[in-house]
């Protein structure tokens, strides 16, 4: 499996089969390079700017926006309703936590969570292989509550996302606070990731990608 980061909370997950699986892709007003491949599946957390941009190449993809189970012949998604501010989404409305499963990994999007999910949910994520989790704090979790809520889940392998960089004027924390409140780290120099690379460092759970 291959993921890549495209800024934000937008990645594209690449199976072992070759299909395509594109999350909370963006539109151009971020600063991030947008131009998005032809995919098998999309699937959006919240119908916000930064979460919910189809371009043309995916104009009849197959788009999950929904809460629910759905079997599609190459992988198991759940999407599990949840808030997009600590107010039962009276500030931002809803969110949808995302669960991805093939034959080898589980995946966890939190797309714009901006609160700590209660017990019923937390049993449903945890102990998942890779968890994507916002950081940036304003709109969604900070540094350190996200700190939080990975102990409690505890993800085999953290991919923090939603948080500042050079590439973007929107208004979020840097990973500072998220850094400083997690151990084992590790800067990988590229916005691709291939699973492969998982098991050659034990020490390592949290991989903070970079941005071409």
């Amino acid at each position: 499996m291959q993921i890549t980061w495209y800024g934000h909370s937008c990645f594209l997950i690449k199976t072992s089969m070759g299909k395509r699986i594109l999350i909370d892709p963006f539109d151009s007003s971020l600063g991030y390079d947008n131009n998005f491949p032809k995919c098998d599946l999309i699937t959006i957390s919240n119908n916000h700017f930064d979460s919910s941009y189809i371009n043309d190449l995916n104009l009849k993809t197959k788009v999950i926006n929904e809460t629910g189970e759905f079997d599609i012949n190459f992988i198991k998604v759940e999407g599990i309703n949840s808030f997009h501010d600590k107010y039962n989404g009276l500030k931002r409305g809803p969110n949808i936590i995302y669960i991805f499963n093939d034959n080898k990994y589980s995946l966890c999007h939190l797309g714009d969570l901006g609160h700590i999910p209660c017990v019923s949910i937390l049993e449903k994520l945890k102990n998942v292989d890779i968890l994507f989790i916002p950081i940036g704090g304003h709109f969604t979790l900070n540094g350190h509550e996200a700190a939080k809520l990975c102990k409690l889940i505890s993800p085999k392998y953290i991919i923090p996302m939603h948080y500042k960089t050079n590439k973007t004027s929107l208004y979020l924390d840097d990973p500072k606070n998220f850094i400083i409140s997690m151990k084992n780290i590790k800067k990988v120099h590229s916005n691709i990731l291939d699973t492969t690379e998982l098991g050659s460092d034990l020490k390592t759970n949290c991989i903070l990608l970079t941005l071409p």
